[in-house]
């Protein structure tokens, strides 16, 4: 798995023009899941996500985790993540799991995530096109491939 993790100011999905999820202040998190994938990945990934200290403590130092602000969340699942553009200029998505594969591994995260933040989590619609908006705040941006844990 890799996740994009953006800490927003605010940030919303829209599909056909309608809004679906909206957040004051957390994280955007913009996911791309391969057929490699298992449930191993995904605990470890919302625990680090949980727990990623990258909001401002009292003193305006990165300290806090996202649950320490009862921030909240919006995840949007994302395959071209996993694009290679290693040959030519068309990216190729070889590594991406397909839905079958996919869409089950985006609900178990969903509720990882839910379970791990004590409180429920906005997100996007699979396979939809999504209009996401956010305000990035710091900006900062994080990116972990659940393959290359460092």
């Amino acid at each position: 798995m890799k996740a994009v993790i953006q800490r927003v100011s605010n940030a919303s999905v829209a599909i056909n023009g309608q809004i679906k999820s909206s957040i004051n202040g957390g994280l955007l998190i913009l996911l791309g899941i391969e057929d490699a994938d298992t449930n191993e990945d995904i605990e470890w990934l919302s625990a680090k996500i949980i727990n990623l200290r990258i909001f401002a403590d009292e003193q305006d130092i990165m300290n806090l985790s996202i649950k320490d602000c009862n921030g909240d969340i919006i995840l949007v699942s994302q395959f071209t993540l996993h694009a290679s553009t290693k040959k030519g200029n068309r990216p190729s998505y070889i590594k991406a799991a397909k839905p079958n594969i996919a869409i089950p591994l985006y609900e178990k995260m969903i509720q990882q995530l839910q379970i791990d933040l004590g409180k429920p989590i906005q997100t996007g619609e699979f396979g939809a096109d999504m209009k996401v908006e956010l305000l990035n705040d710091g900006p900062v941006t994080i990116i972990i491939d659940t393959k290359n844990r460092e």
